[in-house]
């Protein structure tokens, strides 16, 4: 028989906060207003979708930056993030990421612009390897715990 103690316990170290910061106004307001509240133990998971994501970088080259009813271009989406965005948007708001997956999908089409992406980001001083590893993941799984 587990006692009220017990419950109570398991609860709080099972505390977890999943939102979505693409559809928040003020993603780093919110995330300063847990951080406040959440315990020690606590973290937050959260399912970011990637504005550098290859399809996107097409579609702005050649003025094609229409909203849909889903996916990346989301109507709902009010913040775009990429994944050097989402590590300083954690860390500007008292988080440590300790755990990042990047959810990357088979997709054929991408083949003849991952190099045009590597040539532009190396034609702007960056690193090519860098902007084409950013560029495959559709999202990014957090998980963020408070420091």
């Amino acid at each position: 028989m587990t006692n009220n103690n017990d419950t109570k316990r398991a609860t709080k170290t099972q505390q977890n906060k999943a939102f979505f910061t693409e559809h928040l106004q003020d993603p780093w307001k919110i995330l300063r207003k847990i951080r406040a509240v959440i315990p020690t133990h606590g973290c937050i998971v959260a399912c970011i979708p990637n504005a550098q994501h290859w399809s996107i970088q097409v579609r702005l080259s050649v003025a094609d930056f229409r909203y849909e009813n889903s996916g990346l271009l989301d109507k709902t989406h009010l913040r775009w993030f990429t994944r050097q965005i989402i590590v300083e948007l954690f860390a500007d708001t008292g988080f440590k990421i300790i755990e990042c997956f990047p959810r990357v999908f088979n997709e054929p089409n991408k083949d003849p612009f991952i190099s045009l992406i590597g040539s532009m980001a190396q034609a702007a001083g960056f690193d090519a390897a860098t902007a084409i590893t950013d560029s495959l993941p559709l999202q990014y799984v957090i998980k963020a715990i408070p420091i």
